[in-house]
């Protein structure tokens, strides 16, 4: 009640501020309008017109939301706010004055155009001043403050408006202790020109000379911190990079979870930073009012993707989180991380294999999920080809485990994160997450048909920088190691995106699961597989030339490239939808869809009892027998190495925004 209280002190001292600044406009315009017998005259029916006036003028000003921002944010729009609202109270004047005091009363105007127009600049200067000289000092206070704790003199790569933001956050203290010292542009046209008082020193390629040239003055630079413009390719970022080698500085990019100044994070520059197209532009708003206060359980939580997932869920706002995880070590990371970042979540984590039936529908009955997201799998290509019938266990009985689990207690959605390799399989890995994304569609049906709320759908995605298993990380350790660096072939083709990327659009799709209508029955248009917007696929090849080239290095001279040949159960050429797959619209920016394709429930049952039998029996002749028959395209994985490259001809160009 204290927080509360106090809250309402500080309103209450702001409508008493404006209401008398409104008073004191008046009356200055009449002591700067009006001399002798006429300021007298005015002075006299003052007290009659001023109380209606000042009550009037806080209507308006609630209207145009006055009281609602703070004065230390006191900002453009705070400042256009306080111009529309004078602006009607001046208009306000000018018909009282004009249409009812001039012909009725007085025969003369009691304001006149002039003393109006002086109001007008008058209320403004009165309104807004304060609410500037109250954020500039809060603004100088909290500098000084910064600059008197920052010990680490930064210089900051990139445009104007992203190191304006980094400059704010450091003047806030938002980012450990550092203190702006100087600028690199990747535009000539900043040169010579400052930023809140900060030099632009030079270009980003002149980033070794200046660094040198401020260290021989005695005015060394401590890190340097690369805002989005300097990493994006247009600003060639492998030639500034290659040239801090030799600095010794540690280099930083800008990891932002919110929209503020106070909100901007940083992190280590990674080369992963450095290979991917632009993000898309996520809905945080979308997020936030999906997730908000809804009761989440993540499988394989502590895995790269799902750990990732349960960060995002409770930055959105969750308001329960059941971290459900096989590995001991990777569910105590997770918990652990997530328990040192700022969020209202109520978090908990549960030691739980996919595979026991019994354990997960306990676990979920329990808790009462409101959202279930299925991100538990194998999903190494090469050790599901040899070991397939742990990937049967885990990728199908143990999806089909989490999707029994989640209906049996009453989730709202039901997300299962699939991948791109589901799509005409050549793989174990591909078919069972391809059988799987099958069991949820005839569930899926079932309520559908049924008219119910709930939904169970699939989200797939290819490769993802930084994930276990990665190709960029195993690369990454091959060059520290001074290579070679291995590529199975010079043809092969992915799609990449980041980690949060990537699980921001999972949620994405999920809300828009969320937010089908049933209106139109079992014949509603409904998407079942959500498919991430990938970008432009990479040829393997340059992905690791680049990441040399990003170290400092070059290909075929300092770090060799070997081929080693394409492994058993890949193709060369990733694709995103199967041929006969109808595509449904979202409306989403990242995120396509695709309508389902299934068998009925009983004979998903059927297939998963002779899958179960071939499992015991260790028979993998007839667990591929069934997948033949439950995924027509399996069957025609055993084709020369060219054929997969043909299979994205067809539906791979929808991938394409």
């Amino acid at each position: 009640m204290a927080s509360i209280s106090k809250q309402q002190v500080k309103k209450l001292a702001v409508v008493i501020h404006d209401l008398v600044m409104t008073a004191l406009a008046i009356w200055l315009v009449f002591v700067i309008r009006f001399e002798g017998w006429q300021l007298t005259q005015h002075m006299r029916y003052l007290p009659q017109f001023l109380p209606a006036f000042v009550a009037y003028a806080g209507v308006v000003y609630w209207f145009f939301s006055l009281y609602r921002s703070k004065w230390r944010f006191a900002s453009l729009p705070d400042l256009s706010n306080i111009v529309k609202a004078v602006t009607v109270l001046s208009l306000s004047l000018l018909v009282v004055d004009y249409v009812l005091v001039s012909p009725n009363f007085y025969g003369a105007f009691y304001f006149g155009k002039i003393s109006i127009a002086l109001y007008w600049m008058m209320q403004i200067a009165l309104l807004g001043g304060p609410r500037l000289a109250y954020r500039y000092f809060k603004f100088s206070r909290t500098r000084h403050l910064a600059v008197r704790d920052a010990s680490l003199p930064a210089l900051i790569l990139g445009r104007g408006v992203e190191v304006e933001m980094v400059i704010r956050a450091m003047e806030a203290g938002a980012m450990r202790k550092m203190r702006p010292a100087g600028i690199l542009s990747p535009r000539p046209d900043d040169l010579h020109q400052s930023i809140r008082g900060v030099p632009v020193l030079g270009l980003l390629g002149e980033v070794e000379t200046i660094v040198q040239d401020a260290a021989a003055r005695g005015e060394e630079f401590r890190r340097i911190v690369a805002t989005p413009s300097a990493l994006a390719p247009e600003a060639q970022p492998e030639l500034w990079l290659a040239r801090t080698r030799k600095l010794a500085l540690p280099i930083s990019r800008i990891d932002t979870l919110g929209e503020g100044a106070r909100d901007t994070e940083i992190a280590p520059l990674e080369i992963e930073d450095l290979l991917v197209r632009p993000s898309v532009r996520i809905d945080r708003e979308r997020l936030g009012h999906f997730l908000k206060g809804k009761r989440v359980i993540v499988t394989g939580g502590g895995g790269s993707i799902g750990s990732e997932i349960c960060l995002r869920c409770a930055a959105f706002g969750a308001s329960e989180l059941l971290v459900v995880e096989s590995s001991e070590p990777a569910l105590f990371r997770i918990t652990e991380e997530l328990s040192i970042h700022e969020h209202d979540a109520k978090v908990s984590g549960a030691l739980a294999d996919v595979r026991d039936r019994a354990r997960i529908t306990q676990l979920f009955t329990a808790f009462a999920p409101d959202i279930v997201i299925h991100a538990a799998a194998l999903k190494h290509v090469p050790y599901l080809e040899a070991d397939w019938a742990e990937g049967i266990k885990t990728n199908i009985f143990g999806s089909v485990n989490v999707t029994d689990a989640a209906i049996a207690a009453n989730a709202k959605i039901f997300v299962m994160i699939s991948t791109d390799k589901a799509i005409e399989p050549v793989s174990m890995l591909g078919a069972t997450k391809r059988f799987a994304e099958m069991y949820a569609q005839s569930r899926d049906a079932e309520f559908v048909a049924a008219a119910s709320g709930m939904r169970l759908v699939a989200v797939r995605f290819g490769n993802v920088l930084g994930s276990a298993g990665s190709v960029v990380p195993k690369f990454k350790a091959q060059i520290e190691r001074g290579g070679p660096v291995t590529v199975t072939s010079p043809d092969m083709i992915r799609y990449f995106m980041t980690i949060r990327e990537a699980c921001d659009l999972v949620l994405t799709a999920a809300s828009h699961a969320n937010a089908s209508t049933l209106a139109n029955g079992p014949d509603a248009e409904r998407a079942a597989v959500y498919v991430l917007k990938m970008g432009q696929p990479v040829r393997i090849m340059d992905l690791a030339e680049r990441m040399i080239r990003l170290a400092g290095y070059e290909p075929g001279l300092d770090i060799e490239i070997v081929v080693s040949g394409v492994r058993p159960g890949e193709r060369l050429n990733e694709i995103l939808f199967a041929r006969d797959e109808p595509m449904a619209e979202t409306g989403l920016d990242g995120v396509m869809a695709a309508k389902p394709i299934f068998a009925g429930r009983p004979r998903m049952q059927g297939w998963l009892g002779r899958l179960d039998a071939a499992v015991k029996a260790d028979d993998r002749a007839l667990a591929e027998a069934v997948l033949d028959e439950a995924i027509p395209d399996f069957r025609f994985r055993q084709q020369t190495p060219d054929a997969p490259a043909q299979l994205s001809s067809r539906p791979v160009a929808a991938s394409q925004p």
